[in-house]
């Protein structure tokens, strides 16, 4: 039985067709990660000459005043490339990998993004998640819409019935060829994937190669459950195709359109103003109302003078502190706005498969919202370790030739992912047995 049904699926047309589309298409899928994790190296390889020349060049125009020559330079943070986000680019193509920023105001630089092609951005990135999430789906569909009614439709199914009374594991057969394909599909992409681009095999790659098995397992329940209605293929092909745009298209866009008009977040522009502000306006008041602010964040420099009638270094960089505390209050808003964001995206997700599949990928390979969050947090410190580290020279006057600018190359920074795995597979697993259940209950009918 088997083999006749084996050889009957590989002689129909879907069988060519879904083979091409999906390999063609998921080899394209990879080789745009392939473009991205390189364009991630030059970006690295270009910020770290970059930062060798901006202070060799500097130094030999301002090696005489360090406060001026620090105003200028810049230096990099990058977050720690994974490779594993060849696999869902999520967000990080709109938010930064790197950030290069001066010892002065914090917040007007933290939220400046790298040049794109507008273009590009609104085309969006045909990674190896995407085709999973959105591509198998609508194969699995092409090949299992007319399980039951292509045999009724060509006259056959009455034959089938009057020679086996398991006609329910005859349909099972037939789904699992499919399955079995797709699925031999997927599991060629993936190991394609971690070979082409050098994706060490841990716990996050087996984690999202676990979510796609599962993801698929549900559109296959999903597909038996339409089918075991024993409508017509019409009936079938349009059930399927609706449930994939409400599922796929409407309702994630009507959670995103609920978070952004519930929590809505104050632009990133409002904290930027709001430092500059907080900055500028110091310049017509007297110094002490600036000093005493910034002696209350840090009073080990209680003890450096601060001249009242000329400018002064640890002035002007108390400013700039000051212009940061500000706009703290704006910019920790952001944080928490954008926090409840994903905690409400999350909960939703729970109950929809594509939207919990989208989320995790990104989560796991690190290029959601909240490892770009992690990221800032972290930059807030390296800024702040720069500030502590420099401002005594500067306040001293130490001159530059005597600091080691060789130790002050770009810092890389590791966000920290924690992985739940009951978090990760329970809401896959649960809807995937309750639709498998429905599906085979409603085939004890035939």
């Amino acid at each position: 039985m088997y083999r006749l049904l084996f050889q009957s699926f590989f002689r129909t047309k879907i069988f060519l067709i879904s083979l091409f589309l999906l390999v063609t298409v998921g080899v394209i899928s990879i080789l745009i990660g392939k473009q991205y994790l390189v364009k991630q190296e030059n970006a690295i390889a270009a910020s770290q000459e970059f930062q060798k020349e901006s202070i060799a060049r500097n130094l030999e125009y301002h090696k005489e005043d360090l406060g001026l020559l620090l105003y200028y330079l810049r230096f990099t943070l990058i977050k720690q490339p994974s490779t594993i986000s060849a696999i869902s680019i999520g967000q990080s193509d709109v938010n930064p990998l790197l950030q290069a920023v001066t010892i002065r105001g914090l917040e007007g630089q933290k939220y400046d993004t790298d040049f794109e092609n507008p273009s590009l951005l609104m085309s969006g990135n045909l990674d190896l998640g995407f085709v999973i999430i959105y591509l198998f789906p609508l194969v699995l569909i092409a090949m299992t819409f007319n399980l039951y009614s292509e045999e009724k439709e060509q006259g056959t199914w009455r034959i089938l019935a009057a020679q086996t009374s398991a006609r329910a594991k005859f349909l099972l057969k037939k789904l699992g060829i499919r399955m079995l394909f797709v699925f031999g599909v997927l599991i060629f992409l993936l190991l394609l994937a971690s070979g082409v681009l050098n994706i060490a095999l841990d716990q996050n790659f087996w984690a999202i190669f676990l979510q796609s098995i599962l993801y698929l397992f549900f559109w296959s329940a999903l597909c038996l459950f339409i089918v075991s209605f024993q409508k017509n293929s019409s009936f079938n092909a349009l059930a399927l195709i609706s449930i994939w745009v409400v599922l796929t298209v409407l309702i994630p866009a009507m959670v995103n359109n609920y978070v952004l008009n519930t929590y809505q977040v104050p632009e990133a522009l409002e904290a930027m103003v709001e430092q500059r502000d907080g900055y500028h306006e110091k310049w017509d008041l007297e110094k002490d109302a600036t000093m005493v602010g910034f002696f209350d964040a840090y009073p080990q420099y209680k003890n450096y003078t601060v001249p009242e009638e000329e400018f002064s270094w640890i002035w002007y960089y108390g400013m700039q502190h000051m212009g940061d505390l500000a706009a703290e209050g704006t910019s920790t808003e952001m944080s928490e706005k954008i926090m409840l964001r994903n905690t409400v995206s999350e909960k939703v997700a729970f109950f929809v498969p594509t939207m919990h599949a989208q989320l995790s990928f990104n989560s796991l390979a690190g290029t959601d919202m909240l490892s770009h969050l992690d990221f800032l947090q972290g930059l807030e410190k390296f800024h702040e370790g720069l500030r502590l580290n420099f401002y005594p020279k500067i306040f001293e006057n130490v001159p530059a030739d005597t600091i080691d600018w060789q130790a002050h190359d770009v810092k890389f920074y590791k966000t920290t992912a924690h992985l739940n795995w009951l978090h990760l597979l329970l809401p896959m697993v649960l809807v995937f047995l309750v639709i498998g259940v429905l599906a085979l209950l409603n085939l004890r009918r035939l």
